[in-house]
């Protein structure tokens, strides 16, 4: 998440778990539908939204199977290709938005002959935006929980959560820019909104579980789990925030600054 699980591992130490728009294949630019949401409309909750992601991921692994049975597995050339074609989806979606993302200007990124290739190896525009959720999941996922792994103590894991975060989007920002435009395109009404929003606040009660453990284990100070989990979110989430308009914010330092700040409010000092 994308991330959400590396979070719940922060304190844990738990082992990883295994819209209506125009046909993009026409080419077109312009399809219609509601006003395009950006990513600086949605609320940046890269970690929170996870538990949405997770739903896209399933079926993006559905279609994919799928696909295979019908072609009879891909060979390592189709592998490569549906990669390609993903990768540049990613930065045409962040570049030039969700809705303005069409097969046409993602076979000139992919550097393809026609939007043909596309179909061939995606059931239309929401299969390839699914993969593209499926992508960032789980580079970010690693990526945070590397790091993340390679501490015992819950302060360092916390640490290391949240400057992992930060680092990822400072080295990854067409990623975080592309997931963000996908979610935050999809109605309030869409089946997997509706599950996200009512598993945010399951994931934040286990995040607040594995604190107060902590604590009782005497890793952490006195306070109260549920605000400072809160607190933790709503500072990354500032931070990405004010990244979208402020292209020189150093989101490195960024995070070693809030890394410290929270260190130093849950720190066991006696």
């Amino acid at each position: 998440m994308f991330l959400a699980k590396a979070r719940l591992r922060v304190i844990s130490g738990d082992p990883p778990e295994e819209n209506a728009a125009a046909d993009p294949a026409a080419g077109g630019d312009n399809p219609a539908g509601p006003e395009r949401r950006t990513a600086s409309d949605a609320s940046p909750v890269l970690l929170d939204r996870a538990n949405h992601a997770t739903v896209l991921l399933v079926q993006a692994r559905i279609s994919a199977a799928k696909q295979r049975e019908r072609r009879g597995g891909p060979s390592f050339t189709e592998t490569g290709r549906r990669a390609q074609i993903v990768a540049a989806a990613i930065d045409v979606i962040a570049e030039a938005g969700y809705r303005r993302a069409s097969f046409a200007k993602i076979a000139e990124r992919a550097g393809l002959s026609s939007t043909g290739m596309i179909s061939y190896h995606f059931d239309g525009r929401e299969d390839l935006m699914r993969e593209v959720v499926v992508e960032v999941v789980r580079l970010a996922d690693e990526y945070v929980r590397l790091r993340v792994e390679a501490h015992e103590s819950p302060a360092a894991r916390l640490r290391a959560s949240i400057e992992g975060e930060l680092d990822l989007i400072a080295e990854y920002p067409n990623h975080l820019a592309a997931i963000l435009e996908i979610i935050g395109n999809l109605q309030s009404g869409d089946p997997g909104m509706v599950d996200f929003f009512d598993k945010r606040e399951a994931t934040r009660a286990i995040q607040v579980e594995q604190i107060r453990k902590a604590q009782g284990a005497g890793e952490f100070c006195d306070f109260d789990p549920w605000v400072m989990v809160r607190a933790i979110r709503a500072a990354l989430d500032d931070v990405v925030r004010h990244a979208a308009h402020d292209p020189d914010l150093d989101m490195r330092a960024a995070g070693r600054e809030l890394a410290d700040l929270f260190d130093r409010a849950t720190r066991r000092t006696s």
